[in-house]
């Protein structure tokens, strides 16, 4: 588990690496892709960022191309953030080697294996965020 940690952090260095970002940069963009448009304090929540380096996040991936931001119609003081149509394409991109690796690996599983394998995924995924939020709790 902890090489494919390091192999899953290392690959993100290098995908912000080539884009020209940060690898918090590159997880708020997949953030965007997988849940839609978020404000910014769910940003800053579901990364554990405090608000002004968020803003800094924001401005890097506006800058480079990836987000707009959108001022609500009610309350104008309210701010989403969404991905730009085509804006993961140079993402997409840098990570076509690792997707051709991928795709080879998915050779060597049954589709009735898909599933278990996601699942299995899915709660390391909720593993690993729970444990984070107690960290930055400061929980044991």
């Amino acid at each position: 588990m902890r090489e494919f940690l390091i192999a899953v952090l290392l690959h993100n260095e290098a995908v912000a690496d080539r884009l020209g970002l940060q690898p918090v940069d590159v997880a708020a963009a997949i953030l965007l892709e997988m849940r839609g448009p978020l404000a910014v304090g769910a940003i800053s929540e579901e990364l554990g960022l405090p608000s002004a380096s968020t803003t800094r996040l924001i401005d890097r991936l506006e800058k480079a191309g990836y987000v707009r931001r959108v001022r609500g119609e009610r309350d104008r003081r309210t701010v989403t953030v969404e991905l730009l149509e085509g804006g993961m394409d140079d993402y997409y991109a840098a990570c076509e080697a690792s997707r051709r690796h991928l795709d080879a690996i998915s050779a060597h599983y049954a589709p009735e294996q898909v599933p278990m394998l996601l699942g299995l995924f899915t709660r390391v995924g909720e593993a690993y965020r729970s444990a984070t939020k107690e960290l930055r709790e400061g929980a044991t």
